[in-house]
């Protein structure tokens, strides 16, 4: 450590790494010191030069009298002076919070000083005026309601009364509860409650203070924005509307809250010294990166990666296509890979970006070696649909053990390769995702005619349930569809064991329903995060009815074909 002058101030001052190598300044912001980013900064500095300093009444840096000391300029420039004393022409910047505030400034006002910029937890303070003063009346609200804490902070004296005596302890629990981190060495400081006091200056100085706005604040410099998911002071909205603001940025989002260099340092390391190194060597990106570039998007699944099972005909199909019409690259897999490449093509008429694949979902290794291809040609999926499915019809004393194991082996051992293999990629990513796993109503309504069918259906929606528990932590997202009678192919191919082939398929034809209704309900879902999914009428009786009258239900079971025949107009 060594301390620098900045004009009234004294700045702390830390490096580690070798200074031969490009330089990598991080800044960190409320109310902690340059001891929040030690994990990343320990995981950068085998690649980078790593620079951090205390900011101005942080930590071991002074704390100059007054709010004046404490306005933006003040700030900037401290940041200024820091890079003369390093001695680097240019350096890459990634900031926290109010160090992130520092660094939109920063780059804006020294841009030839600044290789590349991350951005973490924190918009500029000039785009965030512009946005609370354009944005629509919710949208406005909504990040107000985040930053009632601005307004506490104008109160004389309140402020630093509450770190003399509850803020420590709250601050610890709100750490601990909403985002699973421990207390540990030099985080919290040890000067935390000073610092906490002293940090409310930057309040005082800069929010709700007239100031010198750049008309049009935009940032020229390579410019990588990380969204928490979880943050609850930034919100999606303010986060989004960055984007005009930086002709070239990259967004990029990881399932944690505020502090996400302590509860995912690797992921934030990576995140950053990923995109300084892409711009520092201009090497060709990695595929999240490539994937996270801003462009004019097409819809909200814009460069996202979809991998979609079952993807050559009925539910598969429809899914993939809209996928692809929201702008997501699609990869089509079925057993069948002619169908799968017409639904490439397809996609690839109406200008979208598929490919298809050949697997057998049912085969452990044919599996692997398709998850593998997946992650080395094109990256980790943020979504997978495990979709495709076969039916055997008829009594269960009829049924064959082949018949069984097909169905499993297909129907549920396809959905737990799905899980297990992409699922793992996604954790590994630390980005998040999502999985959809296509039940039916089957899942929950017993029928005669359908055992192995119901049987491994419920299983999926069983497994999609404890998979949804076990991945939450991870930010990866687990819904199951249960869609009613759909017109898809699935009567046709169906093996029959009993029953009648024609009847079936007149079922769902008089139904009706076609797949690209069921493929809207699953990016529904995926946009919501909704763990069950029931689709249609039939769908939505039957999920309800399940819950509340379980007899019913099996009394239901016991319809018979000739039945339904009736009910599809034919005797």
């Amino acid at each position: 450590m060594r301390l620098i002058e900045a004009g009234d101030a004294r700045l702390a001052l830390y490096e580690q790494g070798d200074p031969g190598k490009p330089t990598l300044l991080l800044i960190h912001g409320y109310p902690d010191t340059h001891r929040v980013w030690d994990e990343v900064a320990d995981l950068l500095a085998r690649e980078f030069h790593v620079v951090r300093y205390d900011v101005r009444g942080a930590g071991r840096s002074s704390a100059p009298r007054g709010s004046r000391a404490y306005t933006l300029d003040r700030l900037v420039d401290d940041l200024a002076a820091v890079l003369d004393a390093i001695g680097k022409d240019t350096v890459h910047l990634a900031g926290h919070d109010w160090g992130s505030l520092q660094g939109w400034e920063a780059v804006r006002r020294f841009p030839r000083r600044f290789a590349s910029f991350t951005s973490l937890g924190g918009p500029g303070l000039d785009q965030w005026s512009h946005f609370m003063k354009h944005a629509g009346g919710r949208d406005v609200a909504g990040q107000a309601l985040r930053s009632w804490y601005m307004a506490v902070f104008q109160a004389p004296g309140a402020p630093e009364l509450a770190w003399r005596t509850v803020m420590p302890r709250v601050l610890a629990l709100v750490m601990r509860l909403s985002e699973g981190i421990e207390p540990r060495d030099g985080h919290p400081a040890d000067t935390l409650v000073q610092d906490g006091m002293n940090g409310v200056n930057l309040y005082r100085a800069n929010m709700f203070t007239a100031r010198n706005a750049a008309p049009e604040p935009y940032v020229e410099v390579p410019l990588q924005l990380i969204e928490a998911e979880k943050d609850v002071f930034v919100s999606p909205r303010l986060l989004a509307s960055l984007h005009r603001w930086a002709p070239r940025m990259w967004h990029r989002t990881i399932p944690a809250g505020h502090w996400a260099q302590r509860s995912h340092p690797g992921t934030v390391a990576r995140m950053i010294g990923e995109f300084a190194g892409h711009v520092e060597y201009g090497t060709a990106p990695s595929r999240e990166l490539g994937r996270s570039r801003v462009t004019e998007g097409r819809g909200p699944y814009d460069q996202k990666l979809v991998v979609v099972t079952g993807a050559g005909s009925g539910i598969g199909r429809a899914t993939a296509r809209a996928f692809a019409s929201h702008g997501a690259e699609v990869i089509c897999a079925d057993l069948d890979l002619d169908a799968a490449r017409r639904t490439a093509e397809d996609i690839a008429r109406r200008h979208g970006t598929a490919h298809a694949s050949q697997v057998d979902v049912s085969r452990a290794d044919e599996m692997e070696r398709f998850a593998a291809a997946v992650r080395d040609e094109h990256g980790t999926p943020d979504i997978v649909v495990n979709n495709a499915g076969i039916a055997v019809t008829g009594p269960f004393l009829d049924h064959e053990p082949a018949d069984w194991e097909r169905t499993l082996d297909v129907n549920l051992w396809g959905v737990i390769h799905g899980c297990r293999l992409f699922g793992r990629q996604m954790v590994e990513r630390g980005e998040g995702g999502h999985i959809v796993n296509i039940a039916s109503l089957a899942a929950f309504a017993p029928s005669r005619l359908l055992p192995a069918y119901s049987t491994s259906k419920a299983a999926v929606k069983m497994l999609s349930d404890c998979l949804r528990a076990e991945l939450a932590g991870k930010g990866v997202g687990v819904s199951v569809i249960c869609p009613g009678f759909t017109s898809t192919a699935i009567a046709r191919n169906a093996t029959y064991r009993g029953g009648d082939r024609a009847l079936s398929e007149e079922v769902l034809r008089r139904r009706g329903y076609p797949p690209e209704r069921v493929a809207a309900h699953i990016l529904r879902a995926v946009h919501h995060n909704t763990a069950v999914v029931p689709v249609n009428a039939e769908g939505r009786i039957g999920y309800a009815l399940s819950r509340v009258s379980p007899r019913l239900m099996r009394g239901l079971a016991r319809i018979v074909a000739s039945d339904i025949g009736r009910l599809a107009g034919k005797d």
